[in-house]
């Protein structure tokens, strides 16, 4: 869309505020003519091409920014923005997610091994400083733009023979299949982060951009099966967390989702 003014309707007639019909002109060309990444034109051309206040633009591109259909990159300008997932909190797989997305799952196996448990794995996983523990560590892609980065961490000795076959595409399919580890709830913490040199090139972001950083302790019963930490986009997901009054009922039912 960069300096591609022809393409826009220079027009605006007397039905309805300005910015508004502003807005719906720039909603009809972005959804026509470009793809995610796109850079629109600046508010000063903007405001030559339509003949109004450059306060009407501004007005059109908030509100197109307010719904995550463009956003702003401070020193280089505004963009169609790339269409953001809804992360909601779920035992499921990542595949499983992708195709109902009508996406294409892809991913890189990073590590996939035995270690000894540091101070930090074992306390989070609750078994002894060293003791073995299977470490899979991936790269996801969807239509082969990379998503996450994925680490989980499993005691060894629920997992015999894992590292004899090859890494697997869906570690809770091998988990419940192979080992009869079905997860049965979870409790995840997210934070806000900034992307480091190692995941900033992995996820093929800026090194300090903002990451959504999830950490999860699966369980099997009331023993605990499965640590990750994983680092989402965050220009590619948004949490979706549902809520409800206690005590009252809700006609949907609600389930968390996250990719494995």
């Amino acid at each position: 869309m960069r300096n591609k003014l022809s393409e826009l309707r220079t027009t605006l007639d007397g039905r309805g505020a300005k910015h508004v019909q502003l807005r719906e002109a720039l909603r009809q060309y972005i959804t026509e003519h470009t793809e995610p990444g796109t850079a629109i034109p600046s508010e000063r051309k903007l405001t030559e091409h339509f003949g109004v206040a450059r306060m009407t633009v501004r007005h059109a591109i908030d509100a197109l920014v307010a719904e995550e259909v463009l956003e702003r990159i401070v020193g280089l300008g505004t963009f169609v923005a790339h269409t953001k997932l809804d992360l909601q909190m779920k035992l499921t797989s990542y595949s499983e997610e992708m195709h109902r997305r009508g996406m294409v799952p892809d991913a890189r196996v990073l590590s996939f091994e035995q270690m000894a448990a540091t101070p930090l794995i074992a306390r989070e996983l609750q078994i002894e400083q060293g003791a073995p523990v299977v470490r899979f560590r991936r790269q996801l892609l969807a239509d082969r733009e990379p998503m996450s980065v994925d680490e989980n961490f499993i005691p060894a000795h629920r997992v015999p023979g894992i590292l004899e076959d090859e890494p697997p595409t869906s570690l809770y399919n091998v988990l419940s299949e192979k080992y009869g580890l079905v997860m049965e709830w979870g409790e995840d913490t997210v934070e806000a982060t900034a992307a480091s040199p190692s995941i900033a090139r992995l996820l093929n972001v800026e090194m300090g951009a903002p990451l959504l950083k999830i950490q999860r302790h699966a369980y099997v019963a009331r023993a605990m099966v499965d640590y990750s930490v994983s680092y989402y986009r965050a220009d590619r997901y948004k949490l979706w967390v549902p809520l409800q009054r206690p005590g009252v009922r809700t006609p949907r039912t609600y389930t968390a989702k996250r990719f494995s």
